[in-house]
């Protein structure tokens, strides 16, 4: 093993000084986790990590993620020693608006940083999905004289992180799928918010993953054992058939008055506790944000030969695609996040005449379409596989090489009863690159996922959540696997896009969205319940967001519909008819994509002078901005036959038809029609 010197002493007292001036300046942080983390940051950065600041995207380059994100301070000073594009003005810019040194680490705001993390627990997770993106990758496209993927990802995590149920969704996964280039820090101060977590959080944490599957090592002395860390992070990359855990006990805040307590977790230090603590490190206490020459110099050699393990790399490539043209040029286009050209002819378009289907099942004849036509596509379902539909014919299993139920090459993931953790882990799946993930349950249970979904949104991770049963059309299963406020949650998420489809047609359009999409979520709401194939409807259109399925001349009302009550603003639009009323149909698969065209567009669909009234089997809130009147559900489901259940709530043509026709009745006394084209789109 290589000895340490004092060289590395320095760069680690360099890391807890600048950690305690970057968080004072701020007036805002936490200085404690970092202070206590260098040690092992300083080793991974100096010795272990192979990555080119020159080239932060670099395929094959090492990947870091720190789980406790409110610790950023020590990622952010990582980066800046290592030389990447951050600034000494940017650590002085720490927390301050619109600034590269956020609150948390966020991928889209910072270079360098992987993923987006804060919420505790996400960053073990997309981690899990780093390293399921590596194995893959390297099964899929490494061959003898020819490893192009061999990279580790290493992510250090704190108390709070373990305590969240998604790292145990993950990690559970992860042993089972015996990770072996997954290394996790567990940095142990026995220090929360509450004080010493001997007030909550007790169990063996070694024993747990174990049990999991993980190899587990243990850091007695992480403030200053250097060897020891080495050791232990040297013995987990020799260890390649399980995902390790090490945990370093390490000292809060170590250096300061108040190391070892919950003081010094997520406040500044005082002033005259950095003077002491410059001074006990040798630093001089009036000088402020100072870095030796040599603590550059070290972290600069480091990069520099992560530079050439690029260029190294890059070589190899050339003579791969040379060797391996097909593959080569496949991957070429994978890392350049492009699609194949024309992959969208192999989306499947429908008429009338073709048979009423449920819109999951539309969605499976999509993903046997589409699956030999974009083999980034990696697919999967939280255990309910043959509910929502999403595994091809002839896919294979993601599984571990001789497990006898797939191969590290498979595309087919089996998540298990871990919503939460798949999202989490589709996040990790993205932030890898050449990959676009696939994910499945039913729409209710995305809830059960927020967490994830919401940084999807917030980081432009392209994530497609393929959510099935997504009504009270679910039936017999009732109001707890109903969703009614779901989409409106989805609705009201930023970067989130939501896809209601109608029909195949409108499934085709939903996925020519979300693959198409390279920096956005999507969430496809499919019902459970066969429905038409719709006259006028269409894959491009759905593209608009909201559309003229079928007009009218002299039209008394705009009828406007979402997914399965498409269909039913048609059957009621007929009634109307004998009741000598004139309907145009709307058909509204995303409130989000029809937000985004043009005014004209929209004004052309919601006419002026004409009620609209919205029809969806969910909640009618958010709907005032599109309708004059809405018909939906503002309660909980039922448990029942679907039909039973959309006829308890009055979803059915003819009840329809005779509140539409008092509608069209109460604005022609009025005489007057609002304009929602300048209401909302003032």
């Amino acid at each position: 093993m290589t000895r340490f010197t004092d060289e590395d002493t320095l760069a680690i007292n360099t890391i807890r000084v600048l950690a305690a001036d970057t968080v004072f300046k701020s007036n805002s942080g936490h200085p404690g986790a970092p202070m206590g983390c260098a040690p092992m940051a300083h080793l991974l950065f100096s010795r272990y990590m192979n990555y080119n600041p020159k080239n932060p995207c670099w395929a094959n380059r090492d990947r870091f993620v720190l789980s406790n994100g409110h610790a950023c301070a020590l990622q952010y000073i990582m980066l800046h020693l290592t030389g990447s594009p951050l600034t000494m003005d940017d650590l002085k810019n720490f927390r301050q608006l619109n600034s590269k040194t956020p609150g948390h680490p966020e991928s889209h705001l910072t270079v360098g940083i992987e993923v987006t993390t804060g919420p505790l627990g996400q960053g073990f997770s997309n981690a899990v999905g780093l390293a399921i993106g590596e194995a893959h990758m390297a099964a899929t496209f490494n061959k003898p004289g020819y490893e192009l993927f061999s990279n580790y990802t290493f992510t250090i995590l704190g108390d709070g992180c373990l305590q969240e149920g998604v790292a145990s969704e993950a990690a559970s996964l992860a042993g089972h799928l015996q990770l072996g280039k997954l290394i996790a820090l567990y940095d142990d101060n026995h220090i929360s918010i509450d004080g010493d977590t001997e007030v909550s959080f007790t169990e063996d944490v070694a024993k747990r993953f174990e049990a999991y599957g993980w190899h587990v090592l243990v850091v007695k002395d992480g403030n200053s054992d250097l060897e020891s860390i080495a050791h232990a992070i040297e013995e987990a990359k020799k260890v390649t058939d399980k995902p390790t855990l090490i945990k370093i006990f390490t000292t809060i805040g170590f250096g300061s008055l108040n190391q070892g307590t919950e003081k010094v977790h997520g406040s500044p230090l005082k002033a005259d506790d950095i003077v002491q603590l410059k001074k006990a490190f040798g630093f001089n206490p009036e000088e402020k944000f100072v870095v030796p020459q040599t603590v550059y110099d070290h972290y600069h050699a480091k990069a520099s030969k992560g530079a050439q393990l690029n260029q190294e790399w890059d070589a190899l490539f050339d003579r791969y695609k040379a060797q391996h043209p097909d593959l080569g040029a496949e991957l070429h286009r994978r890392l350049n996040c492009e699609l194949p050209e024309g992959w969208a002819k192999a989306l499947p378009q429908y008429t009338p005449a073709d048979k009423p289907i449920a819109t999951r099942k539309d969605s499976e004849v999509v993903l046997n379409k589409i699956a030999e036509v974009l083999p980034e596509l990696i697919v999967g379902s939280a255990d309910l596989t043959g509910s929502n539909l999403t595994r091809w014919k002839g896919a294979v299993d993601f599984q571990p090489e001789g497990s006898n139920t797939g191969n590290l090459a498979g595309r087919y993931i089996r998540y298990g009863v871990r919503e939460h953790g798949m999202s989490a882990i589709m996040n990790g799946l993205d932030a890898y690159g050449g990959l676009i993930p696939v994910g499945a349950t039913f729409l209710n249970f995305i809830t059960y996922a927020w967490g994830a979904v919401r940084l999807s949104a917030l980081s432009g991770h392209r994530v497609i959540y393929v959510m099935t049963h997504d009504s009270i059309g679910l039936g017999e299963d009732g109001p707890t696997h109903q969703p009614i406020e779901t989409m409106a949650l989805v609705r009201a998420t930023p970067n989130l896009v939501d896809l209601r489809p109608a029909d195949g047609n409108e499934t085709s359009g939903a996925y020519l969205f979300a693959i198409s999409a390279k920096k956005r979520p999507s969430v496809l709401s499919l019902t459970r319940q066969d429905l038409p194939q719709l006259e006028g409807s269409s894959v491009e259109k759905t593209l608009k967001g909201g559309y003229v399925l079928q007009e009218v001349d002299g039209a008394d009302v705009t009828l406007l519909g979402t997914g399965s009550e498409v269909s039913l603003c048609v059957d009621a639009a007929k009634i109307l008819k004998d009741q000598g009323i004139k309907a145009r149909i709307v058909s509204f698969p995303s409130v989000t994509l029809f937000d985004e065209q043009t005014q004209e567009y929209r004004a052309s669909v919601l006419v002026d002078a004409i009620p609209v009234v919205s029809v969806e089997a969910l909640t009618t809130r958010g709907w005032s901005h599109y309708a004059h009147e809405s018909i939906g559900i503002d309660t909980f489901g039922a448990s029942g036959p679907y039909k039973d259940v959309y006829k308890y709530f009055g979803l059915v043509p003819d009840v329809v038809a005779s509140k539409v026709q008092k509608i069209v009745t109460f604005y022609k006394k009025e005489g007057y029609v609002p304009s929602l084209v300048r209401k909302y789109f003032h």
